[in-house]
């Protein structure tokens, strides 16, 4: 009867949080360090100009699907100062009702069955399941930590050249989620001149964009030459600007593939917001700062996580980008992803993703989110610690 829905399985994560909720209402304290939903507040002059333009009376009807010109136009100028990339406001950039609804439709637009698009695995599930539900098909390409680059390059390449069907789309996105995997624009000028090459099309989720440590600041696809003619990238305000709720993203790039989005979209929506599409004007127009002050705080978290968890014996790698922490887990504990996720929830008290539910190379790996405070997260190591002292003791 609902033939789509039969196609994607149980979500893994529904399970923890079930639990998570049920200990909540029973008293516990969880730190949830599980679904990357930011805790961070915009900056205070963007939440007054929302205020200030939703108080208006004639903002409250339906606005432009596409986002109203002036949006379109800050976007623009903000991709021109950050990366050195002009875009054209009227035929390359688009606004979206953030990034997950952009590429579900952009693969809806662009997928008929028998398409199949590549991914890498573990990823990001609706990256995977979009063009499932699109009646199309995913091909994994694994996510090696030992030279990334090279090996995922060459894994795409070996797909793309052995499929029956060409692939007509690439999936990307970096800063990556959930394996922090961060890339050089090298990377993206060798996958830009394979899609070029083959000629298929390139989408990058560009969702932590903002988020670089260490003096590392992620590329954008765009600013490779060429890149235009095969690919769009997904710009999101969700966690640099903090505005993860408000639901504003943008497509930009490609010019086909924006205008047949636009043209679906015109289907099936209309629009953010009015008031919320001014304010995300002043958020594009306003210093860097207000988004660097939210990076350091993260960057200030990751390292709290990390060296708490090295502190008490597990080892884990520091990110340079996103707002998450990758981390194997040990050997000796002898768990699988979701049976570990939910132990260090029942007896650390600690929600955390179990590594399955990004797909079947992510077993073996749990994701911490970077979404409460310092404080919550040393209390989270200390808990992490009582239960590995706890699962030492002999039975």
């Amino acid at each position: 009867m609902f033939p789509r829905v039969k196609k994607l399985p149980k979500y893994v994560f529904a399970l923890v949080n079930e639990l998570k909720y049920q200990m909540r209402r029973a008293g516990e304290d969880i730190v949830d360090l599980g679904m990357g939903n930011p805790d961070l507040p915009p900056a205070p002059h963007i939440v007054d100009k929302l205020c200030e333009v939703a108080k208006r009376d004639n903002v409250h009807g339906y606005s432009a699907s596409r986002g109203i010109p002036r949006l379109r136009k800050a976007i623009c100028d903000f991709y021109e100062r950050r990366y050195g990339v002009k875009l054209d406001p009227d035929t390359e950039a688009i606004l979206t009702i953030g990034a997950k609804e952009g590429y579900s439709h952009l693969i809806l637009a662009m997928i008929e069955p028998g398409d199949t698009v590549v991914v890498p695995n573990p990823t990001y599930p609706i990256h995977y399941y979009a063009p499932i539900i699109a009646g199309g098909d995913a091909i994994s390409v694994p996510i090696q930590e030992e030279n990334f680059e090279e090996n995922f390059l060459k894994s795409l390449h070996d797909i793309i050249r052995s499929s029956f069907r060409k692939p007509k789309a690439v999936v990307v996105s970096f800063p990556h989620n959930p394996t922090t995997q961060c890339v050089s624009i090298e990377f993206f000028k060798e996958l830009v001149n394979l899609a070029l090459k083959e000629e298929v099309f390139v989408i990058h989720d560009f969702a932590y964009a903002d988020l670089g440590f260490d003096g590392y600041e992620p590329p954008s696809i765009l600013q490779v030459e060429g890149a235009k003619k095969i690919a769009v990238e997904l710009y999101s305000m969700s966690k640099g600007f903090s505005m993860a709720g408000w639901r504003v993203a943008f497509v930009l790039g490609n010019e086909i593939m924006i205008k047949n989005l636009a043209h679906l979209k015109s289907y099936l929506d209309y629009g953010v917001f009015t008031p919320i599409q001014v304010a995300s004007i002043i958020a594009l127009e306003s210093p860097y700062e207000i988004v660097q002050k939210n990076r350091d705080v993260y960057q200030k978290r990751r390292d709290v996580l990390v060296e708490g968890l090295r502190r008490i014996g597990w080892e884990v790698k520091k990110p340079k980008g996103s707002m998450f922490v990758w981390a194997k887990i040990p050997e000796w504990i002898g768990m699988n992803s979701l049976d570990f996720a939910m132990f260090l929830l029942k007896e650390a008290k600690v929600a955390v993703s179990p590594g399955i539910g990004f797909g079947e190379y992510g077993e073996g790996y749990v994701r911490f989110a970077l979404v409460e405070n310092e404080h919550r997260i040393r209390q989270a190591v200390r808990g992490i610690k009582r239960a590995f002292e706890k699962l030492r003791q002999p039975v």
